[in-house]
């Protein structure tokens, strides 16, 4: 459950932003908990035709969202599939390279510079909460392998959460791995275009059986209540396994849907938000909030406010809370193609909380 405050803090981290494409507000707060290990990414500008939004929620420390929040949308970009049109390899392969490149000495010195106090015995690392701005143009850099006291490192054992949505022109591409989640709203229908992974849902179970691991309590190894994240290095060291088929697994979902003129917006959140609302509860309290209000990371701020619980006695909000709002600018013609989210992702949306 992690450690409590025994007040919240309600400070606010906000951000608008907007071009031709879209408008976003973003908003991330950390309530209860003794620290905040969330963290976010909004490059609305990836490149002239492509916007990307991303939510990391932490565990066992803040610097694996805060690596992810700089480095995930650069490697994106860098990927040949990206050059090809071919989004949904590049992320794919982009959540994969998160691991690789938290390893080894360059993988220990890009975490120290991002904490503040780093145990070398447990790999917990501490530091501030960061995130990035402006476009995802910077510097080429190989990753090449770096010799030092570190290089056998295996990378840290705390982890984070990732969904990322990008938009190319009217294709939407979510990624997710954890139980953050991305929900888009259709004529004010909430559509989930992600899934919590969970030990519950068949598939993960599997997998984690097969890499050796067992479920206890709902938890991988009776640890973890997460099945995909980046990070968490202690479920990844079977070597006769590749990335996908570890016991927790960075491979994300991926799924692609063609925006039409019916879409209002997107929401990315991590488990703080969802733990408090479903994703319909959510839709329809945004509409609400759109009547009176413009401002969207405004609308991200009052969400909080309806989620942060009174005390902990129940654990219901009193997480770490981030949240993405992004309305699609123009109007979007619709295409012939167009179709509806999966009727199972819009019965999750309705029942999930």
């Amino acid at each position: 459950m992690g450690t409590y405050l025994s007040t919240p803090k309600t400070d606010k981290l906000s951000e608008d932003g907007e071009n031709e494409r879209v408008r976003y507000g973003l908003s991330s707060m950390q309530g209860w908990r003794a620290t905040m290990e969330d963290a976010h990414a909004a490059v609305p500008d990836l490149d002239n035709t492509t916007s990307f939004f991303g939510v990391y929620d932490g565990h066992g420390g803040k610097v694996v969202a805060k690596f992810c929040a700089k480095y995930l949308h650069r490697q994106v970009v860098k990927h040949e599939a990206y050059s090809s049109g071919d989004i949904e390899t590049s992320v794919q392969k982009s959540f994969i390279r998160m691991d690789e490149m938290m390893r080894g000495q360059r993988g220990w010195r890009e975490l120290s510079s991002l904490g503040d106090k780093f145990n070398k015995f447990t790999g917990a690392i501490e530091g501030l909460i960061w995130s990035p701005r402006g476009g995802a143009k910077q510097e080429v850099d190989d990753w090449a392998f770096e010799e030092g006291p570190h290089s056998d490192f295996t990378g840290p054992t705390s982890g984070c959460t990732a969904c990322v949505a990008i938009m190319r022109n009217n294709q939407l591409i979510v990624a997710n791995a954890g139980d953050s989640r991305c929900v888009i709203s259709r004529k004010r229908e909430a559509y989930n275009l992600s899934r919590d992974h969970k030990p519950v849902l068949d598939i993960e179970r599997d997998r984690i059986l097969r890499a050796g691991g067992f479920i206890h309590a709902g938890r991988v190894n009776g640890s973890l209540n997460l099945t995909r994240a980046i990070g968490d290095m202690e479920f990844k060291q079977n070597k006769f396994l590749s990335p996908e088929k570890q016991m927790v697994t960075a491979d994300p979902d991926v799924n692609t849907l063609e925006l039409c003129a019916d879409d209002d917006f997107i929401v990315l959140a991590c488990d703080g938000i969802w733990d408090c609302m479903s994703s319909q509860q959510l839709v329809d309290f945004i509409h609400e909030q759109l009547k009176a209000e413009n401002k969207l990371s405004t609308i991200c701020e009052r969400v909080f406010d309806k989620c942060l619980a009174p005390s902990t006695s129940t654990g219901e909000g009193c997480d770490n809370m981030t949240m993405i709002l992004v309305q699609f600018k123009k109007p979007i013609q619709p295409g012939a193609s167009a179709e509806e989210p999966d009727d199972k992702l819009k019965t999750a949306a309705n029942e999930s909380s």
